[in-house]
């Protein structure tokens, strides 16, 4: 009985342990399994991360690679053109015409110069244009490596309109357009407004002229410090005050040290940029025979006094009769929309500030006097399109200016070509012509576009 007792319990104690095998067996085969599909995964991803990685790295290479090429072909393509400088030769325009006009200057540009290039001075191009010059016509320097500029004949009719003003013909002519004191640049992006309009103050200042140049219109309505005048209701900016005066004397600091001041009343002081008000002191008067300068000067020093010299300049320049004055401003679409200030309404709230609202725009926006003026529009700055009565602009000041006519088109290819933007091989009439339709006229994506011909 005891044996037989034994003997289960043997028997027992053996399928128990043959049974705790197969259990161990089994989850350690599981467990062999889990781990192996969890290496193999892993090893999936460190494969991708690594080719990922290394196709980052190709991507990179190449993008160096591609730019380190781009530079030698700029090298290799300004080598080129250094030693083609004194080959006329290869100054060939559209039907075997010059493709540069032999006029040294602006003033000599005649209708028959036009789809021609004028070549341009740049140390003197700067030194005529101190403000700044457009970002247009420094990109077109760049790429075509070459300071010259198109002669449009849309420009021609610009420079004419305001020298017929000052010089008008000794005979009528019927075939003579009426000539305009009041001038809005308008047209499609890229069409050459700030251009011509940087072309016409050029020519101006050559002829002896006293410009008031603005080529950013939109920093006159952001950055700085604003305060409102309680006096005039209006916003006052000292900081861009200041710097417009600055600018305006860069180039016309000896014609205003000839002219004298004609208003004699007190120069209102506002408040300083950051420094707030003159304790006691709310104007000032200029001394007996102060010139121009010295007001501009006035301004500049003091900066309670900024904006009321920039408000003041405004009538100044309108009553100087020994010679002609232009005001040119380029961004001027800029004055008709809101500026970036804003005026707080209640603890949550705030207003945004018209352009209007701001004392220096408000003294020169109007197109509404005798004054010759000329405004054109960047459709650079984003301030979107405005309706086609604008207040204080006569209805026909506004002057659509064009983008490139296919005559035009021809000559700017051809100049492309000469400054090797082209490849010979692949430069043909019915190519260009595709560009020229491609691009709708648009000098910024022809000059992209050229490049691409095959």
């Amino acid at each position: 009985m005891f044996r037989s007792i034994l003997r289960a319990a043997t028997i027992g104690f053996e399928c128990h342990y043959q049974l705790h095998r197969l259990n161990a067996a089994a989850s350690l085969q599981s467990s062999l399994n889990y781990s192996s599909k969890n290496s193999k995964s892993a090893v999936t991803k460190a494969n991708k991360k690594t080719k990922s990685k290394d196709a980052k790295a190709d991507d990179a290479s190449s993008a160096a690679s591609d730019d380190f090429d781009s530079r030698l072909d700029e090298g290799a393509r300004a080598r080129a053109l250094a030693l083609d400088e004194n080959d006329p030769s290869l100054d060939v325009g559209p039907d075997g015409r010059p493709l540069f006009t032999s006029s040294p200057s602006l003033s000599e540009l005649t209708r028959k110069d036009a789809c021609t290039y004028i070549k341009l001075n740049m140390d003197k191009l700067k030194a005529v244009l101190p403000e700044g010059l457009p970002v247009g016509m420094m990109k077109e320097f760049e790429e075509s490596m070459r300071s010259a500029l198109l002669v449009r004949q849309s420009f021609l009719d610009l420079r004419d309109n305001f020298r017929r003003i000052v010089d008008p013909p000794s005979w009528p002519s019927d075939k003579v357009p009426k000539v305009r004191k009041q001038v809005l640049l308008d047209g499609p992006v890229s069409c050459g407004k700030s251009i011509a309009l940087a072309m016409l103050v050029n020519w101006a200042r050559d002829e002896g002229w006293l410009v008031f140049y603005v080529p950013k219109g939109r920093e006159w309505t952001h950055g700085g410090f604003y305060y409102k005048n309680p006096h005039t209701g209006l916003w006052d900016t000292p900081v861009q005050a200041e710097n417009i005066l600055k600018d305006f004397r860069m180039w016309n600091e000896g014609h205003l040290k000839k002219l004298l001041c004609q208003v004699n009343d007190p120069i209102p002081l506002g408040e300083g940029a950051g420094v707030g008000w003159m304790k006691e002191v709310d104007s000032m008067t200029m001394p007996v025979g102060a010139t121009l300068d010295d007001l501009v000067k006035t301004g500049i020093d003091h900066t309670h006094a900024a904006v009321g010299v920039v408000v003041r300049l405004r009538k100044e320049l309108s009553l100087v009769k020994d010679m002609p004055v232009l005001f040119a401003l380029d961004q001027f679409n800029n004055w008709f929309t809101f500026s970036e200030y804003e005026e707080p309404v209640t603890f949550h709230s705030c207003r945004q500030i018209h352009a209007r609202e701001l004392s220096t725009v408000n003294a020169y926006r109007s197109m509404m006097h005798d004054d010759m003026m000329v405004g054109a529009f960047s459709h650079s700055t984003a301030v979107g399109k405005l309706r086609k009565e604008l207040p204080d602009v006569p209805a026909e000041a506004r002057v659509n200016f064009p983008r490139y006519s296919l005559d035009e088109a021809s000559a700017v290819c051809h100049y492309y070509l000469r400054q090797r933007l082209v490849h010979r091989e692949a430069f043909f009439e019915e190519n260009w012509k595709k560009v020229y339709y491609l691009a709708n006229g648009n000098g910024s994506e022809m000059r992209w576009l050229i490049p691409l011909m095959r």
